[in-house]
C-alpha cells in the first residue's frame, strides 16, 4: 500500500503537559519518517484533540482530491476534521474505513445512550468498512447493527520489535541496580498518567497489602500527573518502597518494563484499550488489568500471561498480583500473546478491508 497520513493537529510540549503528562516534552523517537504525510491547516480557535471543534481542517478535501487516493481511513468520528474528511471522500467517490476503540462500557448518561441507540445504526453505515481493534470494539459495532460482512480485525498494536529489542536483561539489571532493587525483590509497575480514572492509588494499596503479608515487593511508577504527591504520601505511610521515575519517554520506557515483574493497569472503563499492556507484553512482562479496561478480554484472557480483577477491588487486585508474581508465565507464552497484536497483524486487517471494499 502507498500511504499518506494527514495530521489535523500537532501538540506543543506545553499542550502535552496540560493533557495530563504534567511535564512538557517532545516524543524522542521518529514519528514522521518512512511515509508521506501532510500537516493540515487547523483553523480551530482552541486547537487540540480534546474536543470536537479542536481539529478544524477545511483544506482536507483539496488534499484528498489532489492525492488520487483509492480509500480513506479515519481514526474515529469524534472530531470535526474526521467528518470534513469523510464528506470530502464521499464526494470524490472514495471508499471510507474507520478504526477506533469505542466500547459499550465507557461511562455514559442515559440520554446519551438513548440518542446513540437511535442514531448510530444509521450513522455508522457511512463507513464502507470498520476495523475493530479488540473484542469489546467488535461488540460495539454489533450492538449498533453494523453489517458483520464489513467488519475486519485490525488489533491495537505497538512496535513489538522495538520493545523486544530494547527491554533487555542488561536494561533490567541497570535500572534495578540504580533503584537498589535486588533480584529477589518483586517490582510492580504502574505506567501512565497519574490521574483519577487510571486509579494508581489502587496499586499502592494492593502492593502495600502484599508487603504486609510478607511478600518482598516494591512499587515503580513510570509517569507523572496530579496524583503524584498522593502516590508518594500513601506509599510512605504504608512503608511501601516506591520508586517514582516521573515521565518516561519512548526510549526510556522499555527499561522500566524490563526491570519490572508485572505491569498493573487498574483503570475504569474510560481506558478504552490500554496500550501500556501491549508494550509490557512486547517487553516480556506479564500484566494484571481491571475487568473494565478495554484490552482485558484480548490481552488478559488466558489467566496466566494476563490476569483480570474486578475494577476497584483492591483485595482482588492483590490476589491477582500475588498469583502472577508467584507463578509467572514463560517468555514464550508471553511472546505468543504479544505477537497477535503486532504492527504486521494490524496492517493485514487494513489490507483485508481494502480487498473487501473493492470486491464487495
Amino acid at each position: 500500500m502507498d500511504v499518506c497520513v494527514f495530521f489535523a493537529h500537532r501538540a506543543t510540549p506545553a499542550q502535552q503537559a496540560s493533557a495530563g503528562f504534567v511535564t512538557p516534552f517532545e516524543w524522542d523517537v521518529d514519528l514522521l519518517g518512512g511515509y508521506d504525510h501532510v500537516f493540515l491547516d487547523n483553523v480551530a480557535g482552541d486547537p487540540g484533540s480534546h474536543h470536537f471543534g479542536g481539529c478544524d481542517t477545511p483544506d482536507v478535501g483539496k488534499h484528498l482530491a489532489e492525492g488520487h487516493f483509492d480509500a480513506l481511513l479515519v481514526m474515529g468520528w469524534h472530531l470535526k476534521s474526521y467528518w470534513q474528511a469523510i464528506w470530502a471522500a464521499k464526494t470524490l467517490g472514495l471508499r471510507v474505513m474507520v478504526r477506533g476503540d469505542s466500547q459499550l462500557d465507557t461511562p455514559r448518561g442515559l440520554p446519551k445512550r438513548l440518542a446513540k441507540g437511535a442514531v448510530y445504526p444509521f450513522l455508522l453505515r457511512v463507513f464502507d468498512a470498520a476495523l475493530f481493534v479488540g473484542e469489546r470494539n467488535r461488540a460495539y459495532y454489533a450492538h449498533y447493527h453494523y453489517p458483520q460482512s464489513r467488519l475486519f480485525a485490525s488489533p491495537h498494536c505497538v512496535d513489538t520489535a522495538r520493545f523486544a529489542q530494547q527491554a533487555t536483561p542488561d536494561a533490567r539489571f541497570a535500572l534495578r541496580r540504580a533503584l537498589r532493587v535486588n533480584e529477589n525483590e518483586k517490582l510492580i509497575l504502574f505506567a501512565g498518567k497519574l490521574v483519577e480514572f487510571k486509579r494508581p492509588l489502587d496499586v499502592v494499596a494492593a502492593a502495600a497489602a502484599l508487603r504486609g503479608e510478607g511478600m518482598n515487593v516494591h512499587l515503580m511508577v513510570a509517569g507523572s500527573g496530579p496524583l503524584q504527591d498522593e502516590v508518594r504520601t500513601r506509599s510512605l505511610a504504608a512503608s511501601l518502597p516506591a520508586h517514582l521515575l516521573g515521565f518516561q519517554n519512548q526510549t526510556q520506557i522499555p527499561a522500566a518494563y524490563a526491570a519490572s515483574d508485572v505491569l498493573v493497569l487498574p483503570s475504569t472503563g474510560r481506558e478504552t484499550w490500554g496500550l501500556v499492556a501491549n508494550e509490557a507484553l512486547a517487553s516480556g512482562t506479564p500484566i494484571v488489568v481491571s475487568d473494565a479496561v478495554g484490552c482485558a478480554p484480548d490481552l488478559a484472557a488466558d489467566g496466566k500471561v494476563g490476569r483480570t480483577f474486578a475494577m476497584g477491588d483492591v483485595n482482588a487486585l492483590a490476589k491477582a498480583l500475588a498469583a502472577t508474581l508467584n507463578n509467572p508465565p514463560t517468555p514464550d507464552r508471553i511472546r505468543r500473546v504479544s505477537d497477535r497484536f503486532s504492527l504486521s497483524v494490524a496492517v493485514d486487517g487494513v489490507e483485508a478491508a481494502l480487498r473487501g471494499m473493492c470486491t464487495g
